[in-house]
């Protein structure tokens, strides 16, 4: 419970902290002020004690900080939850036994190549050949 409210803080916060960030103007945007548009600041700027959006900003980087630790002294505490992508190995299931008809069609059996090699050398015998007249 505590984790996810700390998770939707981290985000909120997060999405404040880019838009003020972003908001603000940068010191570079001064220099060309200061080099010829009579501003009275230095080149980088003397800025003194700083603007609503710095400090907001400082406020807002420190709660980033201290969401990320919170939530990663918690995270670390807690019981890791197994992965389902480890764990990939098919699971054994017993198939039921169909029996199936007795078939017309003989089952065929694998020959090795050591038994190929002698099925061509069988002679064939004269009862099995058609004979045309021709003795050969």
């Amino acid at each position: 419970m505590l984790q996810e409210v700390l998770i939707v803080a981290y985000l909120i916060v997060a999405l404040l902290l880019i838009g003020l960030v972003l908001i603000q103007q940068g010191k570079g945007a001064d220099m060309g002020a200061s080099l010829g548009g009579g501003g009275s600041n230095t080149v980088f700027g003397s800025s003194g004690s700083g603007n609503f959006l710095s400090r907001s900003t400082a406020i807002l980087a420190t709660l980033f900080f201290l969401i990320s630790l919170l939530l990663g002294n918690l995270t670390a505490s807690s019981e890791k939850a197994v992965d389902e992508w480890q764990n990939l190995e098919v699971p054994v299931v017993d198939a039921p036994v169909v029996d199936l008809p007795a078939s017309d069609v003989p089952v065929a059996t694998a020959t090795t190549i050591s038994d190929a090699s002698t099925v061509n050398d069988v002679p064939v015998s004269n009862e099995n050949k058609e004979t045309d007249g021709n003795p050969n």
